[in-house]
């Protein structure tokens, strides 16, 4: 049950979120385009750095947000879909035609790219619902 004086996610938040996930996957979408192939295909010890590396910064970047915006606890998990969301579906469209948008890589990195990103969304997406809660057991 919502009380009336619980704080709850600002409007402008819910159309920011979102605008800020669009930009991270444009912004990493083309990243990744020209920088991929040396993540992806020069070796197993780059690729496993990058995938340890890239989602806990992906994660503590996205923290910051809902942090500068003073999210409440109770609204991460609804706050981080509206940051993920985005991306998650672009990248739906971009892997099923990886070679297409994706020309600089090989076909075949498309499933070591891909579980690349599943990592970076899941995991911040389970600390944002570790969070909620939290917040929701505490009341």
């Amino acid at each position: 049950m919502l009380v009336a004086s619980e704080a709850r996610m600002k409007p402008f938040d819910k159309l920011l979120f979102p605008l800020l996930g669009l930009a991270f996957w444009v912004a990493g979408t083309i990243l990744y385009e020209f920088r991929g192939h040396f993540v992806f295909e020069s070796g197993s010890q780059r690729y496993w750095i990058n995938f340890v590396l890239t989602p806990v910064v992906t994660a503590a970047m996205c923290i910051f947000i809902l942090k500068w915006r003073q999210t409440p606890a109770a609204d991460w998990t609804s706050a981080a879909l509206l940051i993920a969301l985005p991306g998650m579906f672009g990248e739906a469209a971009l892997l099923s035609r990886f070679a297409v948008f994706m020309p600089r890589m090989r076909p075949e990195t498309a499933g070591r790219y891909g579980a690349f990103l599943f990592a970076t969304y899941a995991l911040f997406l389970t600390i944002a619902e570790i969070v909620t809660l939290g917040a929701s057991s505490s009341r």
